[in-house]
């Protein structure tokens, strides 16, 4: 397709969790780009014990849905915040946490903010996670003598199948991109698209992955072609679908 006609007509599949997937999409929008949200990952919130926060010199969020976790378990928001990037900083802006960083990257970038900030002797983290986590911010942290609590308040259910509605339009060559966020929902897709027997339709579709291992997680699903973000985030994602598509980047995100 052209470029002026791939404004008009792009689909892209999208796959975060559904808080996620509507921001998304608007942006996508604004690109004229039609949104099909297919979440793989289904969030699911614990009620257990609330975490004492007071004990604690800062949390660490690796998500947004850690973020949503710890709001709604605890009152608390004077304690500071430190997040793996900057979505997730302003959701804990938005929920009224008063000091707030960001990484503005991965894990890796976490804990790099972590150690030039705080200090292991003026007391333990508080890691606010769910069931699965990506990477190893407990072990990194303690190697650089930190103490880390890790709170698990939800978990990310993955979905049992594709919706019929996903599958059909992959199958009929309607869908012109797949946007990925997480090696998990990267590694979903490929199980889900092998069960649905329609792997050989990915050949009409792009894959856009926020980073290198959720691009490894696809595994051989031989897509048209294959992007990974600049660096690990939405508007990372957002700029390769731009330059995918030869459509000038939008000033506002």
């Amino acid at each position: 397709m052209a470029a002026t006609s791939l404004r008009q007509e792009v689909q892209a599949l999208v796959t975060r969790p559904r808080a996620e997937a509507a921001e998304l999409a608007a942006a996508l929008a604004v690109r004229r780009i039609g949104a099909i949200v297919e979440p793989l990952i289904e969030i699911h919130y614990h009620d257990g014990p609330v975490p004492d926060l007071g004990a604690v010199q800062a949390v660490l969020c690796t998500s947004a849905n850690g973020v949503r976790a710890l709001a709604r378990t605890s009152g608390e928001r004077a304690v500071p915040l430190f997040a793996v990037g900057d979505a997730t900083a302003a959701l804990a802006r938005a929920e009224g946490y008063a000091t707030v960083e960001s990484a503005g990257g991965d894990v890796g970038d976490l804990v790099r903010l972590v150690e030039r900030r705080l200090r292991p002797e003026a007391g333990p983290l508080l890691h606010a996670a769910g069931t699965a986590a990506a990477g190893d911010l407990a072990g990194e942290l303690g190697a650089a003598g930190f103490a880390v609590d890790r709170a698990v308040l939800y978990e990310a259910r993955p979905v049992l199948s594709l919706s019929a509605a996903t599958a059909a339009a992959l199958a009929a060559g309607a869908i012109d991109l797949a946007l990925f966020f997480s090696p998990r929902t990267a590694a979903i897709f490929a199980e889900l698209t092998h069960a649905a027997g329609i792997s050989d339709a990915l050949a009409t579709v792009a894959a856009v992955s926020i980073s290198p291992a959720a691009d490894a997680a696809l595994g051989g699903l031989a897509f048209r072609g294959r992007a990974i973000a600049a660096r690990p985030s939405q508007k990372g994602v957002l700029d390769q679908v731009d330059r995918l598509l030869a459509v000038p980047p939008d000033p506002i995100r």
